[in-house]
């Protein structure tokens, strides 16, 4: 939520207000994407609130799925982000450790195109496309 990223970030920074949204609405032509609403405008109905009570949002990642180009209920506001807890669940997001978000965050290097691979660790090797894109 800081006005600047953690020292080392060199992904794209974007400080939350609380007027900003990541729209889940297929039916909305700002589907899939994060805006932020002018303090005239109400809240949406379906949305992702950027600036959450709860601080899961303190830190985060968008993940580009579905961004390019954005299919309507092919999915949305899929994120990497601090978690409530190891028991705690997500609607499609990948939650960690707060302090494993910090300490990803400068590991990752936007000019790498990093690619975010969800599946068993006995299935990674099979997976791996070469060993400098292999995380810590």
């Amino acid at each position: 939520y800081g006005a600047a990223p953690p020292p080392g970030t060199r992904m794209p920074w974007k400080q939350s207000t609380d007027r900003d949204y990541f729209v889940d609405d297929p039916q909305s032509p700002d589907y899939n994407r994060w805006v932020q609403l002018p303090p005239d405008r109400a809240a949406f109905r379906f949305a992702e609130v950027m600036r959450r009570t709860d601080d899961l949002y303190e830190f985060g990642i968008v993940v580009q799925h579905n961004m390019a180009p954005v299919q309507p209920g092919a999915g949305s506001a899929i994120f990497l982000h601090v978690w409530s807890g190891p028991e705690s669940s997500t609607a499609g997001c990948t939650a960690m450790d707060r302090a494993n978000l910090l300490t990803l965050l400068p590991w990752l290097d936007p000019a790498k195109e990093p690619l975010l691979v969800i599946a068993p660790e006995d299935a990674l090797p099979a997976l791996r496309l070469a060993p400098d894109r292999v995380g810590p």
